[in-house]
């Protein structure tokens, strides 16, 4: 917490003033008063609680990576005392220290030691991570910290957010190092119908409805991890939660739009109770959004601000881990206005090679149509009359269509869906643009059609590369419709 700034006092100015002669009493009493007032100014400018020993660390995680992170201890560790230590693991993201800093911070100032560090890169982004790697990396960072001096080494814990709530659990049953967990914001669904949930709650409160409601929780996440670009997710954490031993402090905001918190902390409880730990809290935040930091947006935007009271109930617990182990209890957990479901298996033509399939097809009739014509005007060749003229709009709106749909998906997907843009009639507009784009490649692709039948005599005699450019555009707009309609683009 960072405390605020005060200017120098400053003295209002008055011109001379007309006053009673100030007995011997007065004097003395104005003279103590204005001591008492130079010795509150003087407190009001005395500094804050002691600000955590900060001292950076290096060490070699799975692989023999090395990582960098900072220890973060409590100002009473220079006396010498010890305690617990916490590490800190980051959710899905680039992952650096600097993001759980504050929250490190947190911690120290309530006595405990805390490791953050910068996630590792080799072996981790966007399209490819390993829980089991990272969960390595976690239990590289407990050796350490369970070497400093100002820790006990059999109270060090690990603390996860989102995704690091699977990998901490996952580190905890390969290692008895481990002596405790907190987790915030964890999912007990897989990482695949989780996102599909999140994405959903996000366009619903962007009032958003239509065929975009499935094309991204849906489509977009079955093929991507068909297509093996979405990392993990199928990855099932019960059975892992089934073998958890340690005890567990799981927490979940009121107002958590990501980890489908009502499910998550009833399947999570149910996992521990058949692994027969008894040993756990589940506890419910109110009004805190998926990472327990305050919103402004009943939970669907990210501030990063810690509440006032940040980590008091959690190093409370943690502290006192070292007297009594917890009892089972649970809160009742946040309430979600809409449950998860199962996504279905991908079919066929929903395949990594059916979709780039598709695509290159796709791409290859409708962009080849437009680029071979405006190479022939630039050339300044003569114009083959027989080509219809609708065969030009089919190929720029198909070209757009296809390549504005992608990357729009695309873009709320990188985005977590919390920037669709301006809605209209319950459709963002750059959706509803896209689709208007890909009906308007349809029907110039009909309509080409139906002039190059009609047209088909004179068509005979054209050069054989005007016949290819028209043959490989319609192909494309017959496997456009089908694509166009899986991803519900010519759907309301």
């Amino acid at each position: 917490m960072s405390t605020g700034r005060h200017g120098p006092l400053r003295t209002a100015r008055h011109g001379p003033l007309r006053t009673a002669p100030t007995t011997p009493l007065i004097t003395v009493l104005l003279a103590a008063l204005a001591v008492l007032l130079a010795g509150a100014g003087r407190a009001a400018a005395a500094p804050g609680p002691a600000e955590p020993v900060s001292t950076v660390v290096e060490f070699t995680g799975a692989g023999g990576t090395v990582l960098h992170g900072l220890v973060l201890a409590p100002p009473t560790a220079a006396a010498g005392t010890r305690g617990p230590g916490l590490v800190m693991i980051p959710g899905a993201g680039p992952g650096p220290l600097g993001d759980l800093r504050p929250a490190a911070e947190a911690y120290a100032r309530r006595g405990i030691t805390t490791l953050v560090f910068d996630k590792r890169t080799d072996g981790y982004s966007m399209t490819h991570r390993d829980y089991g790697q990272l969960a390595d990396d976690a239990l590289a960072a407990v050796r350490l910290l369970r070497s400093r001096p100002e820790v006990e080494p059999d109270r060090v814990g690990l603390w996860g957010l989102s995704e690091g709530a699977w990998v901490v659990s996952l580190a905890a049953t390969r290692s008895d190092d481990v002596a405790y967990l907190v987790t915030v914001g964890a999912a007990g669904l897989t990482p695949g119908r989780q996102q599909s949930w999140a994405y959903d709650g996000y366009l619903r409160h962007d009032g958003i409805s239509g065929s975009l409601r499935t094309a991204l929780p849906d489509t977009s996440i079955r093929v991507l991890g068909a297509a093996g670009i979405f990392p993990e997710a199928d990855y099932d954490p019960v059975p892992v939660w089934e073998r958890v031993h340690q005890p567990v402090l799981a927490e979940w905001g009121t107002l958590d739009r990501e980890a489908a918190p009502e499910e998550s902390a009833t399947i999570i409880r149910q996992a521990l109770d058949r692994a027969g730990n008894t040993h756990y809290t589940m506890r419910t935040v109110p009004d805190v959004r998926h990472n327990l930091h305050v919103t402004h947006d009943d939970g669907y935007d990210r501030p990063d601000r810690l509440p006032p009271d940040y980590a008091d109930a959690e190093a409370a617990w943690v502290r006192g881990l070292a007297t009594a182990l917890p009892t089972a209890s649970a809160d009742p957990p946040p309430h979600q206005t809409t449950h998860s479901h199962a996504l279905a298996p991908v079919r066929w033509y929903e395949s990594a090679w059916s979709e780039a399939v598709a695509t290159l097809l796709c791409l290859t009739g409708f962009a080849g149509y437009a680029l071979t014509g405006a190479v022939r005007r630039i050339r300044r060749r003569p114009r083959t009359t027989a080509l219809p003229r609708a065969a030009r709009w089919a190929a720029v709106t198909g070209t757009a269509g296809l390549v504005g749909g992608l990357g729009y998906l695309l873009f709320l997907m990188v985005t977590a869906a919390m920037y669709p843009g301006p809605v209209l009639l319950g459709r963002p507009v750059v959706w509803l643009a896209v689709q208007l784009l890909a009906l308007t490649a349809v029907g110039s692709a009909a309509i080409a059609a139906g002039t190059a039948l009609r047209r088909r005599t004179a068509l005979a005699t054209a050069p054989v590369l005007d016949r290819a450019r028209l043959g490989a555009l319609l192909l494309a707009a017959a496997v456009f419709v089908p694509w166009a309609l899986s991803w519900g683009l010519l759907l309301p």
